[in-house]
Order: structure tokens, then sequence, then C-alpha cells
């Protein structure tokens, strides 16, 4: 055989396998027909922390999805590591996925299903890692490994397809910005700046860590599909861009919120504070709904943006590792 013709058929043999990996990565278009949802307030459609309609709800409209809705507001990954008085992941929401399994009650085709985690606000925020709140010793590799763990426990249990979404930019929330103000979820005295600053070493840190993680996990999970959904990488393109996205009849605003209320420090009162509050159309101008949640607009975003990556006509946000 010709030296050419031996080239031509080792190229070709290396752009078949090629395809085939890349085939193999992320489910076909058409396959996933339900919608399992896992998190926190920024996933809850029950109480959701943009005051409307949270991102699930649109991206079960936007890919033709049936969704089933586990996420609890104010959750963390697990209470044994970041105590909060919510329904975290590990204590009450994979226990109630698996009690409706077990008894009938949700019957699940694992080769139809896409399973969504987006945790991690609480875990790393106020009254968790930053302020030292967390159970004495945990750090940030534990919170991490919990949400990691999410992926393992679920595929043990025949789950097949995953989303893991990583934490968006909580240094630019109203919140953790070095511009904040006193408000309802943080009114004490604080330094802003270095609220700011560990913020953004922690959720770039936490961000890399889980992605190291579970780019060792995937060679494990033989026959299933996991990708990594780019919170952050998305919610800092809305901030920068904010004329790709937002869509309301008031001036662009991706620094202050919807509904934006200012406690007095030390207020004797327990009150909301002084609220301003945006309506109407104008809301749609905004990236953020509060001092700490997405705005509903910037929630369609998302959920368009995970619908497409789920029905494989985006890959903008998604890094499909197996």
């Amino acid at each position: 055989m010709a030296m050419f013709d031996l080239l031509r058929l080792t190229t070709l043999a290396l752009l078949l396998a090629f395809t085939r990996l890349s085939v193999a990565q992320g489910p076909y278009p058409g396959q996933i027909k339900n919608l399992v949802t896992f998190g926190d307030s920024y996933t809850d459609v029950h109480q959701t922390g943009d005051n409307g309609t949270a991102w699930p709800v649109y991206a079960a409209m936007y890919g033709n999805f049936t969704l089933y809705p586990f996420a609890r507001s104010g959750a963390t990954c697990s209470n044994n590591l970041t105590y909060r008085p919510y329904p975290s992941v590990f204590e009450s929401q994979l226990p109630l996925y698996f009690t409706e399994e077990q008894n009938g009650s949700l019957e699940l085709d694992s080769t139809t299903t896409m399973y969504t985690l987006w945790i991690g606000t609480n875990d790393v925020g106020a009254n968790a890692l930053l302020t030292g709140s967390q159970t004495p010793g945990v750090t940030l590799v534990n919170t991490t490994s919990c949400a990691v763990e999410w992926v393992k426990v679920l595929y043990a249990s025949g789950a097949r397809n995953f989303i893991f979404q990583n934490m968006l930019p909580l240094q630019d929330t109203v919140l953790y910005s070095a511009n904040s103000y006193p408000n309802g979820y943080w009114s004490e005295q604080r330094n802003t700046t270095e609220w700011n600053v560990f913020m953004t070493e922690i959720t770039n840190t936490g961000n890399a860590l889980s992605r190291m993680m579970l780019e060792a996990l995937a060679p494990t999970l033989k026959g299933a599909h996991l990708g990594i959904f780019d919170s952050y990488g998305l919610i800092s393109n809305v901030r920068s861009d904010p004329q790709d996205y937002l869509n309301g009849t008031v001036p662009y605003n991706v620094t202050g919120c919807i509904r934006s209320c200012i406690l007095q420090i030390n207020e004797s009162t327990s009150g909301p504070g002084d609220c301003t509050i945006s309506e109407g159309t104008a809301r749609d101008s905004f990236l953020w709904y509060d001092e700490l949640h997405p705005s509903e607009q910037t929630d369609r975003v998302i959920a368009r943006e995970i619908a497409g990556a789920i029905v494989r006509n985006s890959s903008d946000w998604i890094t499909w590792l197996i």
C-alpha cells in the first residue's frame, strides 16, 4: 500500500473515531423528555427567588420536558456541613425523590430523564463559609465534594443524564458587592470590600474544584452523560453585554436590583426597611431581582440556554464531559 493511501486511511479512521466520541458526548437531540431539578431558591419553583416564574418552568416549556422539581429555597448541599433550617439536598430533597421513586408515585425512564443540580450559594455565603458559620472543620472542599456526590448517588440509583450548574459570580450580586448596603440578607456591620474579594475567591475556587472533581468522576460513569453548565460565564456575559439578554423598558441595570431594601444598621424593627421596587416591563431591564437572586428575565435566559444544551441546539455554556 502506498504511503499516501495509508495516511489517508489513518486520517479517515481518526476522523471517524473523533466523530463517534463527539456523538457520545451528551444526550442525542430529542432524547430527553423529563427534567428533574435539585437545588436552592435559584431553582425552587414553589418559593421563587425571582418573585415570578423560576427558570425550570421556562426550561420545561422551551424544551418540551415534563418537570419534576425537588429544589427548595434556602437549601444547602448538606445541613451536616453548613446548617440552615431548610430542606437540604442530602437530608431532604434526595430522600423525597427516592421515597417517591420507591412508592411508585414517580416512574421515570433513566434514558430520557435529565437531572440538574444548582447548589452552593447558601453553602458559601453569609451564615455559612463566608462568615465562618459552618460546622467546625468544614471547608470549601467539603461543600464542593458534597455537590459532586449528588451525581454519584443518583447514578448508583440508575440515573444516567446529569447537568451540574456551577456557581454564578456571587461577588456581582448586590449582597456581596463592594458597594453593598445593609439589607434583608445581612444588616450587621461588615467590610463590603473584603466580602467582595473573598466571595470572588470562593466562587472561582469552588467552580475550579468542582470541574476537576467531575472530570475525574466522568470516566467511571459508564453509559452516562454528564455536562457542566457554566452559570458563572453566562451571568458574567449578561453583566458585560446586557443588550444581548435584557429587554426591559428602562436603561439596563446590572448593578442594582428590582427590589432594593435598605435597612438601618442596629434598627430596632424587623421590617423590610426602605424598599424601592421597579414594576411592569421595567423589571426586564435588570440582571438581579433583589440583593441575591437573578431576575425573572435572567432566569428566562438561563432556561433558554439549559434547554438548548439539553436538546443539543446550543453549546455556548455547556461542556459535556461524557
